[in-house]
């Protein structure tokens, strides 16, 4: 049973995409975090331009409508297999301060 419950649709996959798309603009990520790192109290004038790269690539995937399919299917495959087995699989997460 593919059918998705309101919760599934507006709080789980758009977890996994949020997840997912961190892994994927990781550079971004790293460039942003580094940036307010050095920079201190002025990083919201500094790190403008490393911000405006990281919202950019995450948005990318956030409004991709194929991203969301993939995030929707993992979620699936993920459901399907707690309810065969009863035990909860956590996504791995690439450690990051956003």
């Amino acid at each position: 049973n593919s059918k998705l419950r309101h919760v599934e649709k507006d709080v789980l996959i758009p977890q996994i995409m949020r997840d997912r798309a961190k892994e994927l603009c990781s550079d971004k990520v790293q460039a942003f975090t580094r940036c307010c790192q050095e920079t201190g109290f002025l990083m919201v004038v500094k790190c403008r331009e490393e911000n405006t790269a990281l919202k950019d690539c995450l948005v990318g995937y956030y409004s991709d409508p194929s991203f969301y399919e993939e995030c929707k299917a993992e979620y699936l495959k993920q459901r399907e297999e707690y309810r065969a087995t009863g035990i909860k699989k956590q996504r791995q997460k690439v450690a990051s301060n956003v």
